[in-house]
């Protein structure tokens, strides 16, 4: 079964940096979209970033000029690099991909999976 595990998350102060990443793992597959969607306490998920395959990258506006999305296709890894945070860039952060699973030399239809999740918190 495909997962997605993030890793990067932590504390950071105002301005500081972060860098995320997501590996996609498990079985034979194909990865076409991924994506990073955040979550903040009683507010709504929202797209952080998302870069097909091929094509440009889609940020949110709060993310505009401040974070990065990247992919390495061989390690099936997504990255995100964000700049200049700040206090409302808190939330939980998670990986998503929309993956085409290979059985028996078949590829299925594509389905979306969520990583579990890793929390970034902005503060001084």
């Amino acid at each position: 079964q495909v997962q997605l595990v993030e890793s990067g998350g932590g504390p950071v102060q105002p301005g500081g940096s972060l860098r995320l990443s997501c590996v996609a793992s498990g079985g034979t597959f194909s990865t076409y979209t991924m994506a990073w969607y955040r979550q903040a306490p009683e507010k709504r998920r929202e797209l952080v970033a998302a870069l097909p395959t091929v094509g440009q990258p889609n940020y949110g506006d709060s993310v505009k000029g401040r974070f990065t999305i990247s992919r390495d296709h061989a390690k099936n890894m997504v990255t995100l690099q964000m700049n200049s945070l700040t206090p409302e860039d808190t939330a939980v952060y998670y990986c998503n991909a929309e993956v085409s699973v290979v059985r028996g030399g078949i590829a299925q239809s594509p389905v979306t999976i969520w990583g579990q999740g890793t929390q970034v918190t902005v503060s001084s």
